[in-house]
């Protein structure tokens, strides 16, 4: 069971970048990360197109998943989870998240845009049941 996210500072500005440049639609891409037991770090952020006709959904192309999971493979990494932002401010799964049959392992960061000039929000969450797991921006923090 995974614990902790380890996010660093440098990641987090850029999903915060692509979560202000998608408004008013959601962005979303893969994480590709390594696991340590019961914590996992994020070592890339692959932004990918979101494929969902609602602007407050987002749906990951299956082939440009599929092809991350390969690469991520042959560099001894693995896709940990999928992230996406929250134009409505609510760093929290929505009920169409939710919709998704999530899998034990897997991670699902979540960037919440609030007004104007605050600052974005993250959460992470794990599994099928969106257990909220903890954040960290280097290991052992």
């Amino acid at each position: 069971m995974i614990s902790i996210l380890v996010l660093p500072q440098a990641l987090r500005a850029q999903l915060a970048a692509e979560a202000q440049e998608a408004l008013p639609r959601e962005c979303c891409g893969l994480i590709e990360g390594v696991r340590d037991f019961d914590c996992v770090r994020a070592l890339t952020l692959h932004p990918t197109a979101n494929f969902c006709a609602d602007a407050h959904s987002f749906e990951i192309d299956p082939a440009a998943h599929l092809r991350l999971r390969r690469e991520a493979r042959v560099a001894g990494h693995e896709i940990v989870g999928c992230y996406h932002s929250h134009p409505n401010g609510q760093a929290m799964p929505s009920a169409h998240d939710r919709a998704f049959e999530g899998q034990e392992g897997f991670l699902w960061l979540i960037a919440a845009l609030g007004e104007s000039g605050s600052p974005v929000v993250f959460a992470a969450f794990e599994g099928a049941y969106f257990r909220e797991i903890s954040l960290a921006e280097r290991a052992g923090a």
